[in-house]
């Protein structure tokens, strides 16, 4: 294994460990869609409620998803 591809491998691992930290640690995050302001304008320029985070301006972040998934599956018992 070269070396470039061996330092890639370990900054690739790292990162991950860290985001799945920080989705233990902290879950909720920004709405993507209304960056957490609770609200997005219309094509009329009309203020709406965010359809994605219910007007609440934050989401479960996918890395917290994907833990849960796996806790689940864990607890089901299946392989």
């Amino acid at each position: 294994m070269t070396p470039i591809l061996l330092l890639a491998s370990l900054t690739f691992l790292g990162y991950t460990l860290c985001y799945l930290a920080v989705c233990t640690v902290s879950p909720w995050g920004r709405c993507r869609r209304c960056h957490g302001r609770r609200f997005h304008r219309t094509a009329i320029g009309t203020r709406r409620d965010c359809l994605r985070c219910d007007g609440t301006g934050i989401r479960v972040r996918i890395g917290r998803r994907l833990i849960d998934y796996i806790r689940a599956e864990y607890r089901a018992g299946k392989p």
